[in-house]
């Protein structure tokens, strides 16, 4: 069973109005439920809000699979846990899974948001970033700041670590890392794919994409709306590939104005 934030929203969730239907938030590789937190504490005013720890994240399970269908199979499960329908809202690698889920079990699915991915093969790859986190000494480190002495050589930007270094839990003298690094090692070319043959989601779509970034395109816009034909695209100028970390305020207004 994954690892959960929830926020009950008004009323604890209870009514049939539009807001009484939950948000299901799905981080992206290497995050957590926590990167949500606040923004997910925010929505909470308005509905039932519920950030997920994906597999082999966080304080969820670790399993071999880290597949799409499998991480929609694990969304299916959380949404079942709450009504059997959500809005549902991913990013990056979450947004993949959460285009997966749509795909298969289009009934569980009011609204779907996805911020800065597109359903294709990206030719870059994260493989040197698990890398450097496998070949941090947890034996030499005492503190985060430890850590973080040992990524600079393989990870220049300090912002990129420290986001890295949120998954490190520092506990009972001894540091771990809150990923399945093997298991995320032997998939990466899975998470940098997209599954063949996923059915189109037929509902209410937005994907929010960086105007910066690199991951969404106008050349790869044809993909998003041949899996997403009812897609609305906002671009948010200036932003890059984690618009919610770069401008909360702004990318929870426009999550606000979908949402509504």
């Amino acid at each position: 069973m994954l690892n959960l934030l929830e926020y009950p929203g008004p009323g604890g969730g209870t009514g049939a109005g539009p807001g009484a239907v939950p948000l299901v938030i799905a981080h992206g590789l290497f995050g957590s439920a926590r990167n949500w937190n606040v923004i997910a504490k925010r929505l909470g005013d308005a509905r039932p809000v519920v950030a997920v720890d994906m597999r082999n994240h966080g304080d969820s399970p670790w399993s071999d699979d880290h597949s799409y269908p499998a991480m929609a199979e694990d969304l299916a499960g959380v949404i079942d846990r709450f009504g059997g329908v959500a809005d549902v809202l991913g990013h990056s690698m979450g947004g993949k899974a959460a285009m997966v889920l749509a795909g298969q079990a289009p009934d569980r699915v009011r609204r779907l948001i996805v911020a800065d991915i597109a359903p294709v093969a990206y030719a870059h790859s994260q493989a040197p970033m698990v890398a450097a986190m496998q070949a941090v000494d947890l034996g030499r480190v005492g503190r985060r700041s430890d850590a973080d002495a040992q990524l600079k050589p393989h990870v220049e930007e300090p912002a990129l670590r420290a986001f890295l270094l949120q998954s490190l839990a520092i506990e009972n003298g001894g540091a771990r890392w809150k990923l399945n690094l093997a298991a995320l090692a032997g998939q990466i070319p899975l998470i940098m794919g997209f599954p063949a043959n996923v059915r189109p989601f037929e509902g209410p779509a937005a994907l929010l994409r960086g105007g910066a970034s690199d991951y969404v395109g106008d050349a790869r816009l044809p993909a998003v709306r041949a899996l997403l034909p009812r897609v609305e695209v906002v671009t948010l100028d200036g932003l890059g590939h984690w618009p919610h970390a770069e401008d909360p305020r702004g990318f929870e207004a426009e999550l606000r104005r979908i949402l509504d």
